[in-house]
């Protein structure tokens, strides 16, 4: 066991070091960030300040290694005050430090450079945005977990049925939709469109309930069980109940199209971030700002948990050893909850821990679309200022994420699943 954690503690940092090589480079060779810092009619004396302020005077290979130094818990110091390499502990947060020759050998928290704006640390502005888009993200991944496995479950067990197929067809759609557009429909429809009033025809229920209607009492007459057919023919009067309003509405037939439910509206706001300030109170946490953002990103998430729990399910209730639990006479639902769920949510577990880190990542559009004071909206704000030092620990900060939760993935199966359990 703790090989295999050593290897995978490895594995994580090789990942980590290519990835900030990477991003360095890419954002290194774009440009002078410092034409973009100061005025016009600034002179030159000012800009060449600037660009040794921020090490940017310096050989791209060795701002490279500064870098790397930095954000290394384990760093390599000069002790002449005039170096850059000098360990300034105002700057770092050094726990231990020993003396070696003129070299000090320190054990600190990574240093993330500062910002080119606000000069604050990164490490400060990130810690600030970051738990915006922690709650937004853990609370999505939720809300696709919950509903994206009970939709799951239950289209395996109605395979091929009306269920199966709504919930194919609504994973599809959830699947291709691209974020920003996806951010902009939700806070349009329910902050904008539906916020004081939620306007529904009837004629769809009114058609629905009388095709349910008639199923019912022809199963009765026929003494078939009464869910018999009920499926199709609610779509089908759903279906025809949405063509006859839609042709009352083409002929002008106000009688007729008027005829809906007028329902309160969501009172949600289209944009607006965990905290609102009040001019008397300061900070008021408003939960009801999350509901659409966190909507909105976990769509995708969902229609891949709802894929994947009814093929892993149906792959699972194949196996011989559901076959010898339902000749022994255990009850269906036991056997589906105990025993054939437990291991089909192995691939489930790889999608939820890969889909929590990649909302970090990927709540770019979804917090810039609603507001949300979180990482991606910080991210777009430095971006969009050429604040370099802010993106670098942005990615730095997601990598992290990453290689830590599909470390935890991997020893998790082994809780999950007896036959991939790691040996010691």
């Amino acid at each position: 066991m703790l090989k295999y954690i050593l290897s995978k503690l490895t594995y994580g940092l090789l990942v980590l070091w290519g990835v900030v090589t990477v991003v360095f480079f890419i954002f290194s060779l774009g440009g002078d960030p410092v034409e973009n810092l100061v005025a016009e009619n600034s002179t030159q004396e000012v800009k060449d300040a600037i660009r040794e302020k921020f090490n940017l005077d310096l050989p791209v290979g060795e701002r490279y290694l500064l870098y790397l130094n930095d954000i290394s818990p384990i760093s390599v110091h000069s002790t002449n005050e005039s170096s850059r390499y000098f360990l300034d502990e105002k700057q770092y947060s050094v726990a231990a430090s020993v003396q070696v020759g003129s070299k000090t050998i320190a054990l600190k928290a990574p240093f993330l450079s500062r910002s080119y704006i606000s000069e604050r640390s990164v490490t400060e502005i990130i810690g600030d945005a970051l738990p915006g888009t922690g709650v937004l993200a853990l609370v999505a991944i939720i809300f696709a977990i919950i509903v994206g496995i009970s939709i799951g479950v239950l289209s395996a067990l109605n395979k091929d049925g009306l269920v199966d197929r709504l919930a194919l067809v609504l994973s599809v759609l959830g699947m291709s939709g691209p974020s920003f557009f996806m951010a902009i429909l939700v806070a349009w429809v329910g902050g904008y469109l539906w916020y004081e009033s939620t306007t529904l025809t009837a004629w769809p229920v009114v058609f629905m309930l009388l095709f349910v209607s008639a199923g019912l009492w022809r199963n009765r007459r026929t003494g078939k069980a009464w869910s018999v057919g009920l499926g199709r023919l609610s779509l089908l009067g759903f279906l025809i109940g949405v063509g006859f309003w839609l042709m009352a509405s083409f002929l002008l037939l106000d009688n007729l199209s008027d005829f809906a439910f007028h329902l309160p509206g969501t009172g949600l706001s289209m944009t607006g971030s965990l905290y609102d300030v009040d001019i008397w109170k300061g900070q008021v946490l408003n939960l009801k700002n999350l509901i659409l953002p966190a909507l909105t990103l976990g769509i995708r998430p969902l229609a891949v948990i709802v894929q994947l729990t009814r093929n892993s399910l149906l792959e699972v209730m194949q196996q011989d050893y559901i076959r010898t639990a339902r000749a022994k006479g255990l009850k269906e639902s036991a056997i589906i909850w105990r025993h054939a769920l437990k291991n089909a949510l192995n691939p489930v577990i790889t999608a939820i821990s890969g889909w929590f880190a990649s909302m970090l990542a990927g709540a770019v559009f979804v917090e810039f679309v609603f507001g949300w004071k979180g990482l991606g909206l910080e991210t777009y704000n430095a971006l969009e200022k050429d604040d370099l030092p802010v993106v670098m620990g942005s990615v730095v900060v997601i990598a992290s994420i990453f290689v830590v939760i599909n470390i935890l993935t991997d020893l998790l199966y082994g809780v999950i699943d007896p036959r991939v359990r790691i040996s010691k």
